[in-house]
């Protein structure tokens, strides 16, 4: 069986010292010896941790580039990641106490120096995982980042969590019957996970004994498209950035994923108090979620409105004003929208995306596949949010504008980005940490659905 001990080992009697010396308890580091620095050895600057149910994201930022290789271990479910080119210091001892209780899938983590210029990690897992690792260039405020992503070994399913919800859900008859009727893949997978079942087949009756032979049994019925939901609507709710992404920050070190996640949880908290409406959040933790898996999630949700909540920055303090975001194709409607757009694109980058582990059918998302008709209805909506925002804050311009955000591109659902106010602004910085401004463009937002969905009753849905 693989060893995952801490440190390579010489003579017969080395293994089991060393395995003594290193039994801990989930917050306790032991030291091993000091082993002498050798030249030019990478440092640690950072760790990281983000603990969410949907997965785990463990990163350490270093002053260079590294390689690492990894494998796993079961009975128990251990995780072993050595990193060559790499001394134990001070800053990754810092790994063991980071690993937080309610992790749902780290717990502990056992650090030390494996054998010269190479540090172990042994991740002892609460569950078996479909770990992700890799990568990234420097960017930003970051260094070189080596990423540990550990996914559960079964992808969760953004509709099935809607479901066993304990708030009280008005949509939950209609929601169990498109997840027993849909095929589609839930959510994103990656290299080593497989998808929950996603559509309940009926039993199938039991050969008499002899084996005779059976009539073939009747073709199964083409599943019955999704059911409209005949004034009952399903908003997503994206909160944008959220882990190593913090979003703009404001002068006063207010970030922005912060910020919109408030906002976006006070608006969820509005729109499920409502009759007939119900709301789903891409994320409801500080974790990242790239782009395209927002867009995914949405879609799985068959959500009829996806809103992208957002606080803008500015490269001058005195830009200040609220702002709402619809799709182009051909273009952005100003320099500001064009520039913005491109700072939420980069979010990816930021956040940090192994690109090469999602599916086939995720990467078509990230075509431009979005029609006439979800740009038009997104416009509409748009609007209708525009103008009740501007009844609490000014508005930075009176119109939807237009650009080419990632997060938009859905086909098949409106889709709007709402800048709730510029967080590079310190008056509106000021305002956005204000619980009843979060109120009160949460409400505006709630208003504007309202009255979208009064003017357009009748959806054009995806069967």
């Amino acid at each position: 069986m693989a060893d995952d001990s801490i440190s390579a080992t010489s003579g017969a009697a080395a293994p089991d010292f060393h395995r003594r010396r290193l039994i801990a308890g989930a917050t306790t580091l032991l030291v091993l010896p000091v082993i002498p620095r050798v030249a030019n050895a990478a440092s640690i600057v950072a760790v990281r941790t983000w603990p969410a149910d949907e997965y785990t994201r463990v990163t350490l930022e270093m002053d260079s580039e590294l390689k690492a290789e990894h494998f796993s271990l079961d009975g128990p479910d251990r995780l072993v990641v050595d990193i060559e080119g790499l001394t134990l210091n001070s800053t990754l001892n810092e790994l063991v106490s980071k690993v937080r209780p309610n992790d749902p899938y780290i717990g502990t983590v056992r650090v030390g120096q494996n054998r010269p210029n190479v540090v172990r990690l042994v991740l002892d897992l609460k569950q078996p995982v479909a770990p992700q690792i890799f990568t990234l260039k420097p960017i930003g405020e970051y260094k070189y980042r080596l990423v540990l992503d550990l996914y559960p070994k079964v992808a969760q399913d953004p509709l099935l969590a809607i479901m066993d919800s304990k708030d009280p859900d008005p949509l939950a008859e209609v929601l169990e019957q498109l997840a027993q009727q849909t095929t589609e893949a839930p959510i994103p997978s990656v290299q080593g996970q497989t998808l929950p079942q996603t559509a309940r087949k009926p039993d199938l009756p039991s050969p008499p004994a002899g084996g005779a032979a059976q009539p073939r049994p009747a073709p199964t019925p083409a599943p019955a498209p999704a059911p409209r939901r005949s004034g009952n609507v399903l908003i997503a709710l994206d909160p944008g950035h959220g882990g190593e992404d913090p979003g703009a920050i404001g002068r006063g070190g207010t970030r922005e994923k912060e910020i919109v996640l408030a906002i976006a949880r006070r608006l969820k908290r509005m729109i499920d108090a409502t009759p007939g409406m119900k709301a789903y959040l891409t994320r409801d933790g500080d974790y990242f979620v790239p782009l395209h898996v927002r867009v995914q999630k949405a879609r799985r949700v068959k959500a009829d409105l996806f809103i992208s909540i957002h606080a803008d920055a500015w490269i001058k303090p005195t830009a200040r004003g609220s702002s709402v975001y619809a799709l182009s194709q051909n273009g952005a409607t100003s320099t500001m929208a064009r520039l913005m757009a491109q700072r939420e694109n980069e979010a990816d980058l930021i956040g940090g995306v192994n690109l090469g582990t999602h599916n086939a059918q995720v990467a078509k998302v990230l075509l431009d596949l979005s029609t006439a008709a979800q740009i038009n209805d997104s416009i509409r909506v748009g609007g209708k949010v525009l103008n009740e925002i501007g009844k609490i804050n000014r508005l930075h311009k009176r119109q939807v504008e237009r650009a080419g955000f990632a997060v938009l591109k859905a086909p098949d659902i409106p889709s709007i980005l709402v800048e709730t106010a510029f967080i590079s602004n310190p008056t509106e910085e000021r305002l956005l940490r204000s619980s009843k401004y979060q109120d009160q463009v949460a409400r505006a937002m709630l208003t504007g659905i309202q009255g979208y969905f009064r003017d357009r009753p009748a959806l054009a849905r995806r069967d």
